[in-house]
């Protein structure tokens, strides 16, 4: 429960949350719209800091006490929020947010996966990283209802729900946690060419996702001209299909193994990333928002089972072959996030390319898989 609730907070609801928020923080006039755009990215900046300063933040403390402080620091992100005093505030504050998401994500799931049994941690790791499917949905389903109520007490309302997830989590972390990242993070990790392309398939397909993750709301409500209304129903979808994908991902891998689920994964996401770019009908972009939203979590539990897969015979190196992947991913995020944002913003917001983009960067990715499975080079 304490890593379910880690992901819904810091990924779930502090990043996801401002997709639905975009249209209508441009609406009310708090920020331009390349101006607002921007301070979507700003939460993967802050997303890389956090992955990368997670052990030194451990180093300074406790892990159990990191996790608490990084759950505090994104709840009150959501109030500072509430208040747009600059643009400088508002960026910090939702750089704040990321720093606290990638902390979490590199910290909560190894800390609560060394507390149970190996037969356990696929379904364990599903149920963590469902919590950011939750969010997701949630966003979806009370922004809109927030919203009535106004912009700022959105803010609030978000916030409010995650200090409660923050203290219903807060006695649940196992105490006296080391993690294998951070007891071996400084020793080599063995060569491994499967392993580096893993690395660069997770960082592609952070990539891949970011037209949907920031763009898909404005997509529908302004890019088809349907409202915010209908632009949050989208995002619920993808919302429903973020909160099954990691359990449907841990699954499939039960049944056919990490490295094969990966792939097919791939198959699947660069299809459906394209499909908004191609003009089809609304069964068709529901589908899209659904499986998009199901790999953009269930993605991870399948990087992170084949990490253990490769380094089955260096268990002392999962945990910073983990973190590697999780900044790698945050790295490219950013600036796939900054580079789309640009490309929008001077392309007369055009919608199409940005999901054709995607699509390409996961097409790639399943190359590289290909590529390194036919190689099999250790």
């Amino acid at each position: 429960m304490a890593g379910f609730s880690a992901s819904l907070v810091g990924i779930g609801l502090a990043r996801f949350a401002y997709t639905p928020l975009l249209p209508a923080i441009i609406d009310a006039g708090w920020f331009e719209t390349s101006n607002a755009t921007y301070l979507g990215a700003a939460n993967l900046a802050g997303y890389l800091i956090g992955a990368l300063s997670a052990g030194w933040i451990v180093k300074k403390s406790s892990t159990a006490s990191a996790l608490r402080s990084m759950m505090l620091l994104a709840s009150i992100a959501f109030f500072a929020c509430a208040f747009p005093l600059s643009y400088l505030w508002f960026f910090v504050w939702r750089l704040f947010s990321g720093i606290a998401g990638g902390a979490l994500m590199v910290l909560a799931a190894p800390a609560v996966l060394a507390q149970v049994p190996a037969s356990k941690r696929g379904m364990a790791g599903g149920i963590i990283f469902m919590g950011v499917g939750v969010g997701v949905a949630a966003s979806g389903t009370l922004v809109p209802l927030l919203l009535q109520l106004g912009l700022r007490q959105t803010w609030i309302g978000l916030g409010l729900i995650s200090l409660l997830f923050t203290a219903i989590a807060w006695g649940g972390w196992p105490g006296q946690v080391k993690t294998q990242g951070n007891a071996t993070g400084r020793k080599r990790q063995p060569a491994n060419i499967r392993l580096r392309a893993l690395y660069i398939e997770y960082a592609l397909n952070a990539v891949g996702w970011v037209p949907h993750m920031i763009f898909l709301v404005a997509f529908v409500a302004r890019g088809m001209g349907q409202g915010v209304d209908v632009g949050s129903q989208y995002w619920v979808l993808f919302g429903i299909g973020a909160t099954l994908g990691p359990l449907l991902a841990g699954v499939l891998a039960d049944k056919v193994g990490f490295g094969p689920a990966l792939r097919l994964s791939l198959i699947l996401d660069a299809v459906s990333v394209s499909i908004p770019a191609l003009g089809v009908s609304t069964p068709w972009l529901m589908a899209s928002s659904v499986v998009v939203g199901a790999f953009v979590t269930g993605t991870v539990p399948l990087v992170l089972g084949r990490v253990h897969e490769l380094l089955a015979h260096h268990p002392a190196q999962q945990g910073s072959a983990w973190r590697t992947a999780t900044v790698g991913f945050a790295l490219t995020q950013a600036v796939g996030a900054y580079g789309l944002s640009y490309l929008f913003s001077s392309s007369d917001s055009n919608y199409a390319m940005l999901f054709l983009i995607g699509a390409g960067a996961i097409a790639l990715a399943l190359l590289v898989n290909l590529v390194a499975t036919v190689l099999k080079t250790r």
